[in-house]
């Protein structure tokens, strides 16, 4: 049976959709009989689902923060690397002072992607070493190309092939300062040899990955986004006039999710919809620093009297997940920049909840491929709030949408579907790898 070495990004606490991807597929392919190590980098993972990452994190966040910015600890001792690379003293620290925003981070950045040759060269030998006590793995994932420097040196210790997913990190690449950006750009460039097979999480991202990090198109394989169906329920439908109408964002709290669009849209639409009862509610991880954005849309709305319509229900686990999305009427998360995920979408839509998008990233793909929704014009709050009324004034077509929604993702967006089509790509790798003899014998 194969075995895969499956490496995940911790992202300090919070619930990520990428680690939660990460593990649902690593949980699916246990679940048949695949032998898989999920280790995270960075940080503990944390999800909304049973976890089933190792506990051993490797580059522990503290770890690289001391090296990167005191040369001291780049030649410490392994047992003292230990108390700092603790699972339980990372996560002490991963809610406060280990932040994951780009514009504080692009030193950091820069000495990942230079790997070997960096000043974090300490933790790559340390990876090595733990390998060397591991089962050799048949084929190794790394969970984005910001640690593609990982690449050369696990193939060169192995000699086994490297698969790396594409899911979203060029919205962080795009967030670094200059000259961070510029260079880390060159720097994935420059490794791109040594990864086998890119692997995308929707056609978007392919396309956008390869001209923005000049990945050969013929090197990347499209795995779809895939979300466990357990727990997913439909919602009941409400008739028109029955009840109050339920208007749901749920994602992160910040600037480039689009909950002040989403703010300014709800208050166009109210004008139109008199007085009706309505609800605009929010729920997701909200990062400190951005208690101000959250204030601004609180202020939207409270000019336009929507105050008390409003609510954030702060991040919510997976029951209170699954309870927020059974409330709503309808979902939307409009994005300011190309998205290329949108689990939230997946999460709504196998709720039956019909959502309303920005003709954007990979929303494109995901509501053309289910029919659970409407594309609106991005950036425009005007559309956004078209589309609200719309589905709020003709509850049939609502009602359809719904159904599309939830019939569409279990046809093409569960993880069972998600896993299989990994598979699939790792026999192709593997096979390639034996046909060229570049297995360890």
């Amino acid at each position: 049976m194969m075995k895969i070495l499956f490496i995940t990004a911790g992202a300090a606490g919070m619930y990520c959709g990428s680690c939660i991807r990460d593990n649902a597929l690593a949980a699916e392919l246990i679940s048949r009989g695949y032998d898989v190590t999920l280790v995270p980098v960075y940080t503990p993972t944390r999800t909304d689902e049973p976890n089933v990452s190792c506990r051993r994190v490797l580059f522990g966040g503290i770890s690289i923060y001391l090296q990167q910015h005191a040369a001291l600890f780049r030649k410490t001792p392994r047992f003292l690397d230990r108390l700092w690379d603790s699972p339980r003293v990372i996560q002490a620290f991963a809610g406060g002072s280990v932040s994951s925003d780009p514009r504080l981070l692009g030193d950091l950045t820069i000495s990942m992607l230079r790997g070997e040759q960096g000043v974090l060269r300490k933790e790559f030998e340390k990876l090595l070493d733990w390998l060397r006590d591991e089962p050799l793995p048949h084929i190794i994932n790394l969970p984005n190309s910001l640690l593609i420097a990982l690449a050369a040196p696990l193939r060169r210790a192995l000699q086994r092939p490297v698969c790396c997913t594409l899911q979203g990190e060029e919205l962080f690449i795009q967030g670094l300062p200059d000259p961070y950006r510029e260079q880390a750009i060159d720097l994935i460039r420059q490794q791109v040899r040594h990864v086998d097979r890119f692997i995308a999480v929707g056609e978007y991202c392919a396309r956008f990955m390869s001209g923005f990090l000049e990945i050969p198109r013929g090197k990347i394989a499209v795995v779809p986004l895939g979300i466990n169906m357990a727990g997913y329920e439909r919602r009941q439908t409400a008739t028109a006039g029955d009840g109050e109408f339920r208007v749901g964002y749920f994602a992160r709290v910040a600037p480039e999710k689009g909950l002040r669009v989403l703010a300014d849209a709800y208050v166009r639409f109210r004008r139109r919809s008199g007085p009706a009862r309505m609800r605009l509610d929010a729920a997701g991880y909200m990062a400190p620093g951005h208690q101000t954005y959250m204030d601004d849309v609180r202020r939207t709305l409270d000019q336009a009297g929507l105050a008390g319509e409003f609510s954030y229900r702060g991040e919510l686990d997976r029951e209170g997940k699954l309870a927020f999305l059974r409330s709503l009427d309808v979902l939307s998360v409009p994005a300011i920049c190309d998205e290329p995920k949108g689990m939230f979408l997946l999460e709504a839509m196998a709720s039956g909840v019909p959502v309303v998008q920005p003709r954007r990233g990979g929303f494109i793909e995901i509501i053309e491929k289910t029919g659970g929704g409407l594309l609106v014009e991005p950036d425009e709050p005007d559309s956004l709030a078209e589309g609200l009324y719309t589905l709020w004034q003709d509850r049939g077509t609502a009602g359809i949408l719904g159904q599309r929604a939830f019939q569409g993702v279990r046809a093409h967006y569960t993880v069972a579907h998600s896993a299989a089509r990994l598979l699939d790509v790792y026999d192709e790798v593997l096979r390639s790898y034996e046909v060229a003899g570049s297995f360890k014998n």
